[in-house]
C-alpha cells in the first residue's frame, strides 16, 4: 500500500472528531469519487465566457475551477484520473504568475468553523501547493501548504498596485518532505483560531479575524495530485450552519414570491444563421416595433485580432425575414470581441441605416432592404508590426456614435482599430480628426464642458470635441480599458465623473480632470453597469465583474466609489445588464440566464427573479422594452433560437412606471459600460 494511501486512512479516523472535540458532521467527503474521469477545467474556457455562459463554467460535482489565466494551458490544467482503484484530482500546470494561482473550490460561503484535512502529492516544490480555506474568492482567503522548502500560513486579500498581491504570511516553519510521498494537511479553524498541523511536521497557529467564514479549495502553482479533501464539522455548529442557510433561503424565496416571474413572450428559430453575443436591435422596417440583425462574423485571425462583419440577417421579433446579405455559416456563429456594424438613423431622417464594417470598407444600408446607400474606405491601417498589422486599412474593431458638431444628433462615427488608434467621421464618413492612444475595447462620449458639443472619453483619455487631447493616464496604467463612462453619480446634477474598469488594473473613479479619486485593484474588472440599484443609498451604484485569472467576483461600489458589496456567484463573466424589471426606481442586473445560477439579482446580490426550467437558451442574453409598458423584456439566445421574456403581471394602472434612460441601441457593444440613469414615464 502506497505511503500516500496510509495518510489517507490516518486523516479519516482523525476527523471523525469533529472541531470542538464532539463527534463530526461532514460537510464534504471529499474523495473525488463522484468526478468521472477526464478534463476538470476545458480548454474552451476561454473569452467566450467574458459574456456568454457555456456549460465548461458549471461546477462539475461539488467542486468549480475558480481560476484560470490568458495561457491556454492554465484553462487545460484540472483533470480527474484513476490511479490505485480511486479517483485522484491532478494539476498539470506549471505557473509563474504571481497574481493569479490555479485552483477548485467548493462548499458553502457561509460555512464558518470547520475542520479541514487535505492530502496531496506536489511533482516538485517548486512553487506553492495546498489547501485553501474560509475562501471569499480566488483574491480572499486563507492558505496552508508547502513552498518550496518551508510550510507556510497566510492570508491572501486582494491587492496594493497592478499585480502586486497583499498577503500576509500568519506562520511558517521549515519543512522537508520525502521524494514520492505524500503530505497531509489538517487545517481547524474556529473563531478567529487557526491551526494547521502538517503530518509528521510542524504545527501553524495564528489569530486571525479577516475572513470569518468560507468555502474551501486547492491550489498549487506547479503540477501535483490531490489525493482527499475533507471537511467535518461540530454539531452544535452544523446546527448554526444549518440555521444561516435556512435564513438565506427564506429571505431568497420571500424576494423571488414577490417580483414578477418571466414567460415566454416571443420565440423566434434562427437555423443556420444564428450566433452568439453579435445581435443588434432596432427599428429596421420603420414599423415603430425594434427589430434584430442576426450578424455573423468573419474572422481572418489569429484569434480575434482581424474579423469583420460576415453575414447579416435582418428579422421581426415575429421572426419574418425581412433580408439577407452575404453567405451564413452555420459553424461561423462564435465570437469573443467586437466587429463594426450598429442600426442608426445616421441622416435623421426617421428611418434606421445599418453602419457596418466590411470588405474595408465603411457601408451605410438602407434598414429595410439592406441595400448600400453608399461607403467609403475604412482608415489606413497605422500598425505597422504585430498581430494588428495584417492589412493596410483597418477592419473596423467597432463603431460608435456621438455629437462632436454639436448638431444636435448622434451623427458623427468614432472608428478604431485594436487597441491603438481611432478616427472620427461625419455621416458622409468624411474624416473629422483621428487620434493615438490606448483605446481599450469601447468609447463613451459626453458634453463635459456645456457647449453642446461632446467629449470622448476612449480607453484611458479624454479628447475635446475638435479632437484636442485634454489628459490622458496612459503613462500610468499597464492594460487597456474593459468599459469606460462618464457620469453624474449624484443623480442630481453634481459632476461628472469617469468610471473606468481597466482590466488587471482593476477599476478606478477619475474626476474630468483626470485625477484618479478611487483606484480599486480588485482584479481583471470589466463590463461595470451604472444604475439605481439600491433605494436606501444615495446617488447611483456601479457594479462589475471580473474574468481572466479570476473570474466571477461582483463588486458593488457606492455613489462615492467606495465598495459596499462583493460576493462570487459563479465562475464566468457577465455583461451585467441593469434590467427594470418591476417598473419601480429600484433595477435589478441580469447574471446569465443559467437556471440553476443565473438570473436577475439586486443591489444587494441577492437572486431575486429565477428563469423557469423551460429548456431556453442560456449562451447569452440582452435587455430592452419590446412591449411598450415602460419595464424591460429579457431576450436569450444561443446560434439556433432566440426566447424573449416579460413579466407575468400586468403594471397596476394609474401607477407611473420607472423608464431609466439608457446607452443608445445604436451604441450597442460587448464591452459597453451599461449607464442606467433615473427617469420616470411622462
Amino acid at each position: 500500500m502506497r505511503r500516500w494511501t496510509m495518510s489517507i486512512l490516518l486523516v479519516l479516523l482523525q476527523l471523525m472528531v469533529g472541531c470542538s472535540g464532539e463527534r463530526g458532521v461532514v460537510l464534504l467527503k471529499g474523495d473525488f469519487g463522484n468526478l468521472s474521469p477526464g478534463m476538470l477545467s476545458s480548454g474552451v474556457v476561454g473569452a467566450q465566457a467574458e459574456y456568454h455562459y457555456i456549460d465548461a463554467v458549471a461546477p462539475k460535482g461539488e467542486w468549480v475551477v475558480s481560476d484560470f489565466s490568458t495561457n491556454s494551458l492554465s484553462q487545460r490544467a484540472w483533470r480527474v484520473v484513476r490511479e490505485d482503484g480511486r479517483n485522484v484530482l491532478w494539476q498539470a500546470f506549471t505557473n509563474d504568475r504571481n497574481y493569479f494561482h490555479p485552483m477548485v473550490v467548493a462548499g458553502d460561503s457561509l460555512w464558518q468553523d470547520y475542520t479541514l484535512a487535505v492530502s496531496f502529492l506536489p511533482d516538485s516544490l517548486n512553487g506553492l501547493t495546498g489547501a485553501v480555506f474560509r475562501y471569499q474568492n480566488d483574491r480572499c482567503y486563507y492558505f496552508v501548504g508547502v513552498d518550496g522548502d518551508r510550510v507556510l500560513l497566510k492570508v491572501v486579500n486582494h491587492a496594493t498596485g497592478f499585480h502586486q498581491p497583499l498577503e500576509r504570511i500568519l506562520d511558517q516553519a521549515e519543512f522537508t518532505s520525502e521524494p514520492d510521498s505524500s503530505i497531509t494537511a489538517t487545517i481547524t479553524v474556529d473563531g478567529s483560531h487557526i491551526r494547521a498541523t502538517i503530518q509528521n511536521g510542524p504545527i501553524l497557529k495564528a489569530d486571525d479575524a479577516t475572513f470569518p467564514m468560507g468555502k474551501i479549495g486547492l491550489t498549487s502553482d506547479v503540477p501535483a495530485r490531490f489525493l482527499s479533501a475533507r471537511v467535518v464539522t461540530g454539531r452544535q455548529e452544523y446546527r448554526r450552519y444549518r440555521e444561516r442557510r435556512e435564513r438565506r433561503e427564506r429571505e431568497v424565496a420571500d424576494l423571488q414570491s414577490r417580483n414578477p416571474k418571466p414567460v415566454l413572450w416571443k420565440k423566434i428559430s434562427t437555423p443556420e444563421f444564428g450566433v452568439g453575443r453579435n445581435l443588434r436591435f432596432g427599428d429596421l422596417n420603420h414599423d415603430g416595433r425594434p427589430d434584430v440583425l442576426v450578424t455573423q462574423v468573419k474572422s481572418h485571425g489569429p484569434k480575434d485580432s482581424n474579423s469583420e462583419v460576415g453575414a447579416m440577417t435582418a428579422m421581426t421579433f415575429d421572426g419574418d425575414i425581412l433580408w439577407q446579405r452575404g453567405e451564413p455559416d452555420r459553424w461561423n456563429d462564435q465570437l469573443t470581441n467586437d466587429v463594426g456594424v450598429q442600426i442608426h438613423d445616421l441622416d435623421g431622417d426617421g428611418r434606421a441605416e445599418v453602419v457596418y464594417c466590411k470588405h474595408f470598407e465603411i457601408v451605410v444600408a438602407d434598414g429595410a432592404t439592406g441595400r448600400t446607400r453608399y461607403a467609403a474606405p475604412t482608415p489606413v491601417n497605422k500598425n505597422t508590426t504585430g498581430r494588428f498589422a495584417t492589412y493596410p486599412r483597418i477592419l473596423g474593431d467597432c463603431l460608435y456614435f456621438a455629437d462632436f458638431r454639436g448638431t444636435g444628433r448622434d451623427a458623427d462615427i468614432v472608428i478604431k482599430d485594436r487597441y491603438s488608434h481611432f478616427w472620427v467621421l461625419n455621416d458622409r464618413l468624411e474624416m473629422l480628426w483621428s487620434g493615438a492612444c490606448e483605446t481599450g475595447h469601447y468609447p463613451f462620449a459626453a458634453d463635459v464642458d456645456g457647449d453642446g458639443k461632446d467629449e470622448l472619453a476612449i480607453g484611458y483619455s479624454l479628447y475635446d470635441d475638435d479632437g484636442r487631447l485634454l489628459w490622458s493616464l496612459d503613462d500610468r496604467l499597464h492594460d487597456h480599458s474593459d468599459g469606460v463612462a462618464v457620469v453624474d453619480f449624484t443623480g442630481q446634477g453634481g459632476p461628472l465623473r469617469m468610471l473606468n474598469a481597466a482590466s488587471d488594473e482593476g477599476i478606478f473613479f477619475a474626476d474630468l480632470q483626470g485625477n484618479v479619486l478611487r483606484h480599486h485593484y480588485i482584479g481583471h474588472v470589466q463590463n461595470p453597469a451604472i444604475a439605481n440599484f439600491r433605494d436606501d443609498l444615495p446617488g447611483l451604484e456601479a457594479v462589475s465583474v471580473n474574468f481572466w485569472g479570476n473570474q466571477g467576483i461582483i463588486t458593488f461600489y457606492a455613489a462615492d466609489g467606495a465598495p459596499y458589496k462583493q460576493f462570487e456567484p459563479v465562475q464566468h463573466g457577465s455583461m451585467m445588464l441593469p434590467v427594470n424589471w418591476t417598473g419601480r426606481s429600484e433595477e435589478y442586473f441580469v447574471l446569465s440566464a443559467d437556471v440553476e445560477s443565473g438570473g436577475l439579482f439586486d443591489g444587494w446580490g441577492r437572486r431575486v427573479v429565477r428563469f423557469p426550467a423551460d429548456g431556453h437558451p442560456e449562451l447569452a442574453n440582452a435587455v430592452l422594452d419590446l412591449t411598450g409598458d415602460a419595464r424591460d423584456e429579457i431576450v436569450v439566445w444561443d446560434p439556433w433560437e432566440i426566447w424573449v421574456y416579460t413579466q407575468d403581471d400586468n403594471p397596476l394602472k394609474g401607477q407611473r412606471l420607472y423608464r431609466p434612460i439608457r446607452n443608445p441601441l445604436y451604441n450597442y457593444s460587448n464591452y459597453q459600460a451599461s449607464v442606467s440613469l433615473p427617469a420616470w414615464e411622462d
